[in-house]
């Protein structure tokens, strides 16, 4: 709880008292900044950008709202200055080595996307109005999809739709009015509507483990059917920074056809991301251990696995993944 003299003395320019302050909402804003910029990196930055704000500003902060509140509206307004100003990160080369990738379905838009590890997720925090479970809110197809929109779009269904503030707080925390919050809510709900998400096995359920189970084995034996068989029908396949994007079991069993063909093999090591299931890739090469190639998020259903994204090595820091481990032999 927020209490006079501790306000006072980190009004004073105690650090420590600041960081008390401010530590039980820092993983509930790196995760709004997420959401907000679709990247775990970019979500650090603005997070310190914001603290620092916070403490250089704490002088202006006159009490009206709670800390909490004036703490969001300023990580709100940087993540709108970083959406409006920086250009976002473009498609990484197309260099896939002996590797040849088939012709995409598309190419995708979102090309700065990045996972976000489950180890950084604090406690839920829902509101009294939101209308997003937090799965639903975490998962690579909704922040996806929020990257599309406006940013004041964006910024506003996150803070109603999924963090549940009354529509008066929104409106001062964007400096605009009431009505003005509504139409831009009004206007994300319908641009998302034809987005439903689909039921999923509970988070380590016997049904999830034992999908990622038969994943993994099927994968790092190269058995293209068993990978195959996992797959939904309307499975769909992306690999952030590269654009390329693939739809349908068919394209995706042709890309994994011509993965398998380069006689490459892995070992996939078990994470988690986006409070979904992920594997680190790690290519097998002759006397030498095998070596980290990237991060594949997996999205499953009742009947099989609906998405997979792939990442490359600049995402494994933040879980924590060594770039090689050691052979079998070992």
């Amino acid at each position: 709880m927020l209490t006079n003299d501790l306000l006072a003395r980190a009004r004073g320019g105690d650090g420590d008292d600041f960081r008390e302050l401010t530590e039980p909402y820092r993983r509930e804003l790196q995760v709004h900044c997420y959401r907000m910029l679709g990247s775990f990196q970019d979500a650090e930055d603005v997070l310190q950008d914001t603290l620092l704000s916070a403490w250089q500003g704490l002088s202006g902060y006159e009490e009206r709202a709670s800390l909490r509140t004036w703490l969001y509206r300023i990580a709100t307004n940087r993540c709108l200055n970083a959406r409006r100003a920086a250009a976002r990160r473009p498609a990484a080369p197309w260099d896939f080595g002996a590797y040849q990738p088939p012709e995409p379905t598309r190419l995708g838009e979102v090309t700065w996307l990045e996972p976000y590890p489950d180890t950084h997720l604090g406690p839920p925090v829902p509101g009294p109005e939101t209308r997003y479970e937090q799965s639903e809110s975490m998962s690579l197809a909704f922040i996806t999809a929020l990257q599309t929109l406006p940013p004041r779009q964006v910024a506003t269904l996150i803070l109603r739709d999924v963090l549940g503030f009354p529509a008066t707080e929104v409106a001062t925390m964007l400096d605009t009015t009431t009505e003005s919050v509504t139409s831009a809510l009004k206007r994300a709900r319908a641009t998302l509507a034809h987005r439903p998400p689909t039921p999923e096995p509970a988070p380590n359920s016997p049904e999830e483990s034992a999908l990622v189970s038969r994943f993994i084995t099927a994968y790092e034996a190269a058995d293209l059917p068993a990978v195959i068989a996992l797959l939904t029908d309307d499975v769909f396949m992306s690999m952030p920074p590269i654009p390329l994007e693939y739809e349908g079991r068919t394209q995706v069993a042709t890309f994994c056809t011509n993965l398998f063909a380069s006689n490459r093999r892995f070992r996939l090591l078990p994470t988690r991301a986006n409070l979904r299931p992920a594997l680190a890739t790690y290519l097998i090469t002759p006397n030498n251990p095998p070596r980290a190639t990237g991060l594949i998020t997996l999205t499953l259903t009742h009947k099989g696995i609906r998405a997979l994204t792939r990442f490359d090595t600049t995402v494994l820091a933040p879980f924590g993944l060594p770039p090689t481990i050691p052979s079998t032999q070992d």
